[in-house]
């Protein structure tokens, strides 16, 4: 009998078990969602911060405004098809936010840093959940760094968006799959040992709050431990059954996060 094999992105773990009807749409059914101005402003951000870090790990250091310039070009010229009118956002303010953060982020996050790695490519990781069913990790850490802290690396995931930060605090709630994943799959490529996650947040308000997270290890949630199943785990029992079931209470169950919306008879 054919194996078969799910292969699940490091960074859409999370919403598998937060819809996974969603999940099943975008991930096997392959529909297709316009990207929101919102989202493409965070893509912009994030490439021209990865700019400014990377041009410092080749030794040959650029300016910030150098690397605004990435920004400025990477938001006007999309790669993708944008809905400029889906959030409640100018595009000239979202300009203005997507400049302030990356200044703040050049300036006050970065120095921080010890880089190993930008935008650093990873190898799949299959594994065999029994059954002839094989769950096959992917990623790429293409809005995350790698940081040399002692003992170790920590993947560092740039989260840009709004409600990231609250108090003072860069909230970590729900970050555990996707960073569990880029743990697991950084370890299975260069056989390195990652003492945990963290994350960068850029918080796309009028306020343009920045900060960064405590370090957690985000391994376990995955993998499960003595006290607790793993969320692979989980998700192969999931896959086996072939049930992708809807939950129409998800934050993010609105048309304009799922792709499913026009068709999905279960959230009204």
């Amino acid at each position: 009998m054919d194996k078969r094999v799910y292969a699940v992105r490091a960074s859409s773990f999370g919403s598998l078990f937060d819809c996974a009807y969603r999940w099943e749409a975008e991930n096997i059914l392959k529909i297709h969602r316009t990207t929101a101005l919102r989202a493409w402003l965070g893509t912009s951000i994030h490439a021209s911060t990865a700019a400014f870090d990377q041009a410092k790990l080749d030794g040959a250091p650029i300016s910030a405004n150098e690397a605004a310039d990435v920004f400025v070009q990477t938001f006007y010229n999309p790669d993708e098809e944008v809905d400029y009118k889906d959030d409640k956002l100018k595009l000239r303010d979202a300009e203005k936010i997507g400049l302030t953060l990356h200044a703040r982020y050049c300036a006050e996050i970065a120095p921080l840093m010890v880089y190993e790695s930008v935008e650093m490519p990873l190898q799949p990781l299959d594994i065999d959940c029994g059954d002839n069913l094989i769950i096959r990790l992917t990623g790429t850490l293409d809005r995350a760094r790698v940081v040399k802290v002692a003992g170790g690396t920590v993947i560092n995931d740039v989260k840009t968006g709004g409600r990231l930060i609250q108090d003072g605090v860069v909230s970590i709630k729900a970050r555990g799959p996707q960073l569990g994943t880029y743990q697991i799959l950084k370890e299975h490529t260069d056989g390195s040992h990652t003492v945990g996650a963290q994350i960068t947040a850029l918080q796309t308000t009028a306020t343009t709050q920045v900060g960064v997270s405590r370090v957690f290890d985000a391994k376990p949630l995955m993998l499960g431990n003595e006290h607790h199943e793993g969320l692979i785990s989980m998700a192969a029992k999931m896959f086996k059954a072939g049930t992708f079931p809807p939950n129409p209470s998800s934050v993010l169950c609105d048309k304009k996060y799922c792709a499913r919306w026009n068709t999905c008879p279960f959230h009204e």
